[in-house]
């Protein structure tokens, strides 16, 4: 079920008919961080600072497992989560980034572009925050 993670200010969704598990995901942000390190070092500027903003931590509630996300900066970056999932009604798997209440709005700003490289990278349909949709 869509939406389990933590009460919610807005969810993303990437969907496919493959299987995507928590690990897929994971990897996925870790080479998204890696990118932005190697642009940084061409830039000579902390990069990653800036991109990634966030603290990353493997956590499970209720046998559900999920990533949290932390902002480093309290004033700019408050958290998100992001889980996986089937639907077992269609058989299509999911990864949502959820948004909690206290959610900033550089958070949104992070989370479209988290959800738009992670769709990218698993060739999914992406449901952004404000329900429209991108197909990779």
């Amino acid at each position: 079920m869509e939406g389990r993670f933590l009460p919610l200010k807005k969810s993303a969704y990437i969907r496919r008919t493959d299987t995507i598990e928590l690990e897929n995901v994971k990897d996925t942000l870790e080479y998204y961080r890696k990118m932005i390190r190697n642009t940084g070092k061409q830039l000579a500027w902390d990069y990653e600072a800036a991109a990634f903003p966030y603290t990353m931590e493997e956590k499970e509630t209720e046998g559900a497992k999920y990533l949290l996300l932390t902002g480093k900066d309290p004033h700019q970056n408050n958290h998100m989560v992001i889980g996986v999932g089937q639907h077992e009604e269609n058989e299509r798997y999911y990864v949502q980034i959820v948004l909690p209440e206290d959610a900033t709005h550089h958070d949104v700003a992070k989370g479209n572009e988290y959800a738009k490289f992670i769709a990218k990278q698993l060739k999914g349909e992406l449901q952004l925050f404000n329900g429209r949709v991108m197909e990779f």
